[in-house]
């Protein structure tokens, strides 16, 4: 058997250790086009599932196939939660005066209203994602607008890192990464905490803390680095209001859409979903 040493020097590649990939991420970033491939690789997901369904056969295909029901049954639900559902009873209002026809006597007129009140509405809309938004139409916005390139190491060469030139929510304990394997460098300066929210039915305006970034229409990375832009969907700390639901529990949080563009306003402006 050889010593360590001797193998050292026999074979001077030695295999990567622990995370290597994450480590390799983070200090040169992915494929400039790995969003884009991942979508494209989701939308083609059908075409492998139908091979594979077609392939397998015995108990594995038995097994697939409860799999598959199951998802399938967890995606109608997901369906079945944007549609409203219609409520039909009798008619209270009194007969139309005047004769009726002998085939509309035994009718009895039937009147269909909606059942959803308006809380159920908004924990569907919650769960299924939908919202009715005051700004639905927005410009894209190019990923080179948001980040600003940095160049790093000793020469200058290496160009993983980006730094976010929008306004950003930071949670109140986060803490950075080393600066030396940070990627994205969210600026003291553009980092909010609260924002003006104007209640549509009240009319007034209130100064709000921002609980966490809902959603960024533009991106999920956006989202996910809490990156605030015209028509972002935002969760605020709504206890001060004094908003109560009909059960009588105080509303904590709610949801507000960003009306202006706070990296020139120097504020965030929203208005709340109601």
């Amino acid at each position: 058997f050889f010593s360590e040493s001797t193998y050292s020097a026999c074979h001077p590649l030695v295999m990567p250790q622990n995370e290597y990939i994450e480590r390799h991420r983070k200090l040169y970033g992915r494929r400039y086009d790995h969003e884009f491939r991942q979508r494209k690789k989701t939308a083609r997901a059908w075409k492998k599932r139908a091979k594979l369904a077609r392939k397998l056969h015995g108990r594995r295909a038995k097994m697939y196939t409860q799999k598959r029901y199951k998802q399938k049954i967890e995606l109608k639900k997901k369906i079945a939660m944007h549609a409203e559902k219609t409520d039909e009873h009798k008619n209270a209002k009194e007969a139309p005066k005047g004769a009726i026809p002998a085939y509309l006597l035994d009718r009895e007129a039937v009147s269909r209203s909606k059942v959803l009140s308006n809380t159920i509405k908004q924990k569907r809309k919650e769960k299924a994602g939908k919202w009715d938004v005051p700004i639905s139409k927005l410009r894209a916005v190019p990923e080179a607008e948001i980040f600003k390139v940095l160049r790093s190491g000793k020469s200058k060469k290496k160009s993983w890192k980006r730094m976010i030139t929008k306004v950003c929510y930071v949670p109140p304990h986060f803490t950075r990464k080393n600066p030396k394997f940070e990627r994205f460098i969210r600026p003291a300066g553009l980092r909010f905490k609260k924002a003006h929210v104007t209640h549509p039915e009240l009319k007034t305006t209130f100064h709000l803390d921002i609980i966490h970034v809902k959603k960024n229409p533009h991106s999920p990375l956006y989202t996910s680095l809490g990156v605030i832009t015209k028509g972002t969907i935002i969760e605020v700390n709504v206890s001060e209001l004094g908003l109560v639901t009909p059960a009588g529990k105080i509303v904590w949080g709610k949801y507000a859409q960003v009306t202006n563009n706070p990296e020139l306003d120097g504020c965030i402006n929203a208005l709340l979903l109601v």
